[in-house]
C-alpha cells in the first residue's frame, strides 16, 4: 500500500509539472548566443565569429519585438598586396522576429547602427581611414523551440565607399558574413 501512495504522489507531482510547463508563458526573455561565418564579399576580410546578446518581448504568441547588440570580429586578410586589418562590429539594432507555430520555422531581423571598432586605418601598409560604421543589417531564417534558436543569418554593415582603397589596387571596404548561429533563451518571467 505505502508504494502505491508513492506512485500516486509521484505521478501527481509529474503531472503538475508537465501541466505548469505547458501552460507558462515566455513573454520576456534574454537571448545569449553565438554566430560563425564567412565573409561575402569578401575583398578585405575572411571570417566572422561572434556573440549576439538581445531582450525580446512577444507582443503575440507568433510575434516578439527588442533589442539587439554584441560583438562580431572579422579577420583581415591580405588582398592585393594590402594587408588588411581586423575590425569589429557592435550593433545597436531594433529585432522583430516571426513564429508561425510555438515550435519550428521561425524568421526576422535586426535592423539598427553598426559601429565599427578596431584599427583606424583598413590595411597596416594603407594611409586610407577606416569607417566608423553603417546600416546594420542582419536577417536571419531558423528552428526555435522554447529554448533554443538555430538559425542561418546573413550580417551586414553598409559603410558606402568610406575605406575603400582606389589606387594602385582596386579594393571595396566590406563588412558582411553569411553565417549560422544559435541562442539560448533566458525567461525573465511570465
Amino acid at each position: 500500500m505505502k508504494m502505491f501512495k508513492q506512485t500516486i504522489l509521484a505521478a501527481g507531482i509529474l503531472t503538475a509539472g508537465l501541466v505548469s510547463a505547458q501552460s507558462a508563458q515566455m513573454n520576456n526573455m534574454i537571448k545569449v548566443g553565438a554566430t560563425a561565418g564567412i565573409a561575402v564579399p569578401s575583398d578585405n576580410v575572411s571570417a566572422a565569429v561572434g556573440v549576439d546578446v538581445a531582450y525580446q518581448n512577444l507582443i503575440t504568441p507568433g510575434f516578439g519585438l527588442g533589442i539587439a547588440t554584441g560583438y562580431t570580429h572579422y579577420f583581415g586578410k591580405d588582398n592585393s598586396g594590402y594587408n588588411n586589418n581586423d575590425v569589429g562590429v557592435v550593433p545597436v539594432a531594433a529585432l522583430f522576429r516571426v513564429y508561425p507555430k510555438q515550435t519550428g520555422f521561425y524568421f526576422g531581423a535586426d535592423l539598427g547602427y553598426g559601429f565599427l571598432v578596431g584599427d583606424d586605418k583598413v590595411a597596416t601598409n594603407s594611409t586610407v581611414n577606416r569607417p566608423d560604421g553603417g546600416f546594420y543589417l542582419k536577417p536571419e531564417i531558423g528552428y526555435h523551440n522554447r529554448d533554443w534558436n538555430f538559425y542561418v543569418q546573413y550580417q551586414k554593415v553598409f559603410a558606402g565607399s568610406n575605406g575603400d582603397i582606389a589606387s594602385p589596387a582596386s579594393q571595396d571596404y566590406n563588412v558582411g558574413s553569411i553565417g549560422v548561429g544559435f541562442s539560448y533563451n533566458i525567461a525573465l518571467g511570465k
